[in-house]
């Protein structure tokens, strides 16, 4: 019997210079590299936010057999001006977890669980983040979350760093995780 398969791989790293720094096995890399499709993080495509919000909103609607569910536009408004640092799954995510909480057809904007970006807890154009008008202890999860995820990215996924960069114990960041997860 013979097989013929195709395997389509994404990163966001320059496996280049990976490669060049022995961070990835060069022959893998030549592998892997017939075709490169590079494609800017979600962040500088602010245009594409509104027709992916929808798509992901019509995905999500169908699937919890929903219909009819819209975002509000000053929710869209909210969605655009978001500086996206999870990217496209983040957008996915805000997106389904809407769908799924809001108790009507209309997702207003404090429906959409929106992380803090880098530089605090508020967006490029200074206005606050809509989780900062959740209830306390909502708010501080939206928060923890966000902390915790952006340490494991700077950590590259190792537990150990990220206990270390936010001063926790790994078996409790670990917890911590875990608790996200479920």
């Amino acid at each position: 019997m013979s097989v013929n398969i195709r395997i389509i791989a994404a990163t966001n790293r320059d496996l280049r210079q990976a490669v060049k720094a022995g961070q990835f096995r060069e022959d893998l890399y030549f592998r892997l590299n017939v075709v490169t499709l590079t494609l800017p993080p979600l962040r500088e495509r602010q245009g594409d936010v509104s027709a992916l919000a929808q798509f992901f909103l019509d995905r999500h609607t169908r699937d919890a057999k929903r219909p009819g569910m819209t975002l509000t536009p000053s929710a869209l408004d909210a969605l655009v001006r978001y500086p996206w640092p999870g990217n496209i799954r983040e957008l996915d995510n805000v997106i389904a977890r809407a769908v799924v909480l809001s108790p009507k057809d209309m997702i207003e904007p404090n429906m959409l669980a929106l992380m803090a970006d880098d530089a605090g807890l508020r967006r490029r154009d200074d206005t606050p983040l809509p989780y900062l008008d959740f209830p306390y202890h909502e708010s501080m999860e939206h928060h923890s979350r966000y902390i915790i995820h952006r340490a494991m990215e700077r950590a590259e996924g190792n537990q150990t760093k990220a206990a270390d960069s936010l001063k926790l114990q790994r078996t409790y960041l670990a917890r911590l995780l875990k608790q996200q997860k479920d």
